[in-house]
């Protein structure tokens, strides 16, 4: 059997350093944390939860609301939160709530039953029923990812949407591409109207105007994006680029285009955002926004875990950069033959 006494040989630490870390790892330093961490891993070790959960009144687990776990984005935000959940020794219980409101109100109240000792929330809705509220405000709490409208006193960690879409769009225009497009996802999300609000700054700044035509709604899947850009298509003047609010949409996007028989980019340029691993591999590959999905989890979690440990953030939101990716799907229509 696998003891305390193997796992602070493998962290070359004492056996002492071992036990603070899986009790109060705030008391260690994060070096020493992760190598016990990696430690206990490597040795298989397994100490006495319930005797631990027993006596702290902890559950040492943390729930994560996610809208579509089955969305690639949201598979590399929720490996950085599990990253550093487990450094911090936790567990993540992972809430895929499909945009239900029920669901994600019965995931939540996990956090309201000592079942969890906080909740990070991936979309943009308040998890907690209006019975649950007052109670709720309890719970440590964390909103990432989307962005809740409403007013709160909860930390939000989130990318810089609005600066992300002004910047793709001013690559677009650089490239002589004025008649936009673009496919949205829902109406309601606050991140889908930053973005708008980024696209239509930078054709304000160069004198264009985005025609409300040209302005079509997905719901962030690969078939409303194909979907998207065939009604785009059925327009009497056919747009000289897409610029679609994810990679997803992107990639059915240009799925439509090819089936009309028309060429990427010498007939239209398409863009997307988040960079996806799928977005350096389609033909041609996707100029998009990368997002720093993992660290934006991490963020998540570390906000989190100050916040159970009852220590004050230094800020409330948490703003993080983008960065431009160009790949081969944008180039000037006029450069081409």
């Amino acid at each position: 059997m696998t003891t305390i006494r193997i796992v602070s040989k493998l962290a070359g630490v004492s056996t002492a350093t071992v036990s603070r870390t899986l009790k109060n790892p705030q008391l260690v330093s994060p070096d020493t944390r992760q190598r016990v961490m990696q430690a206990v891993q490597s040795a298989g070790y397994r100490p006495n939860q319930l005797a631990r959960n027993f006596s702290s009144g902890k559950a040492y687990a943390v729930v994560v609301l996610v809208p579509n776990v089955a969305n690639p984005f949201f598979s590399r935000v929720i490996r950085g939160i599990e990253q550093e959940a487990q450094a911090c020794g936790y567990a993540v219980l992972l809430g895929d709530t499909q945009g239900s409101v029920s669901r994600e109100q019965e995931y939540a109240r996990m956090g309201l039953t000592s079942q969890a000792d906080g909740l990070i929330q991936l979309d943009s809705r308040y998890p907690f029923s209006p019975e649950d509220r007052e109670l709720a405000s309890t719970v440590p709490f964390v909103n990432a990812c989307e962005r809740i409208t409403e007013p709160a006193g909860y930390p939000v960690v989130e990318l810089d949407n609005r600066g992300a879409a002004r910047a793709l769009t001013q690559h677009l225009l650089d490239l002589n591409l004025k008649r936009l497009a673009v496919i949205t996802g829902p109406a309601h999300s606050p991140i889908v109207r930053d973005r708008l609000a980024g696209t239509q700054d930078a054709l304000l700044g160069a004198g264009l105007t985005l025609d409300p035509a040209a302005v079509v709604a997905g719901d962030f899947s690969m078939q409303s994006g194909h979907d998207a850009a065939a009604q785009l298509l059925q327009q009497p003047q056919r747009p000289q680029a897409i610029f679609c609010m994810n990679d997803e949409m992107a990639i059915g996007a240009m799925s439509c285009i090819r089936k009309h028989g028309l060429r990427i980019p010498q007939d239209i340029a398409i863009a997307g955002f988040d960079n996806i691993e799928y977005a350096g591999f389609t033909e041609p590959g996707l100029t998009t926004i990368d997002q720093p999905a993992e660290q934006l989890g991490r963020q998540a979690m570390r906000a989190l875990y100050q916040l159970m440990q009852g220590t004050p953030l230094a800020q409330q939101h948490m703003m993080l950069p983008y960065r431009l990716v160009v790949r081969d799907s944008t180039a000037a229509i006029t450069d081409k033959k």
